[in-house]
């Protein structure tokens, strides 16, 4: 009965987080559909998404600073294995415009830091590891819908699953901050 009543709030707050960060991803997709709010919609959203991690303590989220210099390498690692697709493409080069990269850091900083940390903590408090995989990657996919054609959410599950893997695996945000970051500033 205790046990009982003390997994409610961590639903309750698992539940709260993952309808707020569809939320914020969907109405920045639909702001950024909108002339002249594509920057200013990755800022805000990505800066909207990142504060959902204050939820959690920083080490909770996998966000500690030992080993940091195998936490970067890995998320280089990362970063190339999320990068294979566009390596196959024919032109395959970054197709960023210059002024986007910036938001773009700051949404992938934000979309890791609510999807890989403050909302895989709280799955995992709700269900362990494999609900916070597993959890993490369909509303990380779902989050995707409005703003990804529907021939691609395949290769966003699949990156979303690469990524929550790792921060199982490695207890490490760091590593699918960094390759996030590759990745989105190379497609």
């Amino acid at each position: 009965m205790i046990a009982a009543a003390a997994v409610r709030p961590a639903i309750l707050r698992a539940t709260g987080l993952a309808l707020a960060v569809i939320v914020l991803e969907w109405t920045r997709a639909v702001a950024a559909q909108l002339p002249g709010l594509t920057v200013v919609s990755l800022v805000v959203g990505g800066a909207a998404l990142a504060t959902t991690a204050m939820l959690f303590p920083a080490a909770r989220l996998g966000l500690g600073g030992s080993h940091l210099g195998l936490r970067l390498l890995g998320g280089v690692a990362l970063g190339a294995v999320l990068l294979l697709p566009a390596a196959v493409r024919p032109a395959a080069v970054p197709l960023i415009p210059g002024g986007l990269a910036m938001a773009a850091v700051v949404v992938s900083i934000g979309e890791e830091l609510a999807f890989r940390g403050a909302l895989y903590t709280a799955l995992e408090e709700v269900g362990g590891a494999p609900l916070a995989v597993l959890g993490s990657t369909v509303l990380w996919t779902l989050a995707h819908v409005m703003s990804h054609p529907a021939e691609f959410l395949g290769a966003v599950a699949a990156a979303g699953l690469l990524l929550a893997l790792w921060r199982w695996a490695c207890k490490d945000l760091v590593g699918p901050i960094v390759g996030h970051v590759l990745a989105d500033l190379a497609l």
